[in-house]
């Protein structure tokens, strides 16, 4: 009897350890906006079929400090910007505005060696473009 009641006080221990130890754990999903950004998935899509159909495909880099991405049709640039996403942490995450220069480089100030994603979003000549890679710094 004692070894039941034991083995039961044990297991409770056990899942309440378990418990505790999930609830401190933190988790940050690829986007806090998730939902509203799978619903636009059709968009990027068709932004990434526009892609295809340049001639030449924008190059991007990412190293200790920076990224490097180098198009040279961005002299025809509307609007763009680059994105990058740290999956697993989202304080992470930096925005940067496009220029109308070919070669453009943007300095990274917190950067953490890992898996980051990165996306160019740009728009021309009324097309919108989408491109989207995953390196790791």
């Amino acid at each position: 009897m004692k070894w039941v009641i034991g083995s039961f006080i044990a297991f409770g221990l056990f899942i309440g350890t378990l418990v505790f130890i999930c609830v401190r754990e933190e988790s940050s999903l690829v986007s806090a906006n998730y939902y509203q950004d799978e619903l636009v998935h059709q968009i990027k899509m068709k932004q990434q079929q526009n892609v295809l159909s340049l001639k030449e495909l924008p190059s991007i880099e990412l190293t200790d400090r920076q990224v490097t991405i180098s198009f040279s049709m961005f002299s025809d640039l509307e609007m763009g910007e680059l994105r990058l996403a740290r999956p697993s942490n989202a304080k992470l995450d930096q925005r940067f505005k496009l220029s109308t220069r070919s070669l453009q480089t943007f300095p990274l100030p917190i950067a953490e060696k890992g898996l980051y994603r990165v996306t160019l979003q740009w728009s021309m000549h009324g097309k919108e473009y989408y491109v989207e890679k995953l390196m790791v710094l």
